[in-house]
């Protein structure tokens, strides 16, 4: 009986821990896409009178920004990976 119920236990735990997951990656690839396809490509006239670093925001959207925000998202992701992974016990 005790075998069955932690069985079940951990079956649950390992469904949570995929479900934020899972959550976590979509999340992410929606930042991504709204970065660099929205700001960089659909936004980009709307941005183009905000200036950095000489040149409009768009551009430095689809040129540089897109590729900074992508990089953030590596790290914040391996960053909350780590600490899910702690509070579902399945660390390294």
């Amino acid at each position: 009986m005790a075998d069955q119920t932690t069985n079940t236990k951990a079956a649950e735990d390992g469904a949570g821990y995929w479900k934020a997951n899972i959550r976590m990656i979509q999340i992410s690839l929606v930042i991504w896409a709204v970065v660099s396809f929205g700001f960089g490509i659909l936004l980009r006239p709307m941005l183009s009178g905000i200036e950095v670093g000489g040149t409009d925001l768009g551009f430095w959207f689809a040129q540089q920004g897109s590729i900074l925000v992508f990089l953030a998202l590596i790290f914040f992701y391996a960053w909350r990976m780590n600490k899910l992974d702690k509070e579902y016990g399945v660390e390294e």
